[in-house]
């Protein structure tokens, strides 16, 4: 029985997997990991991703904040991939309970994801830091400058930006959903980011299966591992309804 044989024969004998991903399972949507430098990013931007995406320089930096969010943190044009899919697709016939993501771009829900819990929030959820008043992701994408509430308030994404701490509801409800799960499929991160990476460590189930491009400090744990493109492994299995 070769890797997908195997992943497949896990993902039908269980019905209640939780799916836990990162980065790489946009890529393939045509979303780049905002930590990749490429030449263009040298060219425009004096400050390392990680100092633009703080809560330090949002305050004191809020247009270039701004001017790198709307750049390279937006891709609203990007559609759902066969792993995103796929995972709604399990969710509809009873096998996935829930999705923990690391992404903030909502193609889980563009999928048809239900169960969602985004650690690091969502691009598609903005509020005005005075009034709390909810703007869509569209008023920010077509704003210039500093986007302003019609109070005066500043809009600020509900994005969560070094130095701020995660969503403890999220948190807690991430944590129930692994610690209680058969099957926790870790997909598209190599588990460097923290503390949401650490919440895998909450799995005690019966199955851990780990799809990524590179090693990750989990991979003496998985009970399957397969180094190949995420989507193109959701791909080539065939689910069953129990």
């Amino acid at each position: 029985m070769d890797a997908i044989e195997k992943f497949t024969d896990i993902v039908n004998k269980s019905e209640n997997i939780v799916f836990f991903g990162g980065a790489g399972v946009s890529t393939e949507s045509g979303i780049p990991d905002f930590r990749s430098v490429d030449g263009i990013y040298n060219q425009q931007y004096k400050f390392p991703p990680e100092e633009i995406l703080s809560n330090t320089f949002f305050r004191r930096n809020t247009e270039e904040f701004y001017r790198f969010y709307r750049n390279k943190m937006l891709f609203l044009s990007a559609n759902p991939n066969a792993t995103h899919i796929k995972l709604a697709e399990l969710e509809k016939i009873g096998k996935v309970r829930a999705v923990v993501t690391q992404n903030i771009d909502g193609l889980h829900q563009a999928a048809g994801s239900k169960n969602v819990y985004e650690l690091h929030g969502s691009v598609h959820r903005n509020y005005c830091m005075k009034c709390h008043k909810f703007f869509d992701v569209e008023t920010i994408a077509m704003s210039n400058g500093v986007p302003h509430c019609e109070c005066g308030g500043i809009i600020k994404p509900d994005v969560v930006l070094y130095e701020e701490s995660l969503n403890n509801d999220v948190i807690d409800k991430s944590i129930k959903s692994i610690s209680t799960a058969d099957v926790l499929i870790i997909g598209g991160t190599s588990l460097n980011v923290y503390p949401a990476s650490g919440l895998v460590r909450y799995f005690h189930g019966s199955s851990l299966v780990i799809i990524n491009m590179a090693p990750t400090p989990m991979d003496k744990n998985a009970d399957l591992l397969i180094n190949e493109k995420i989507g193109e492994v959701f791909l080539k299995i065939k689910c069953e309804v129990n």
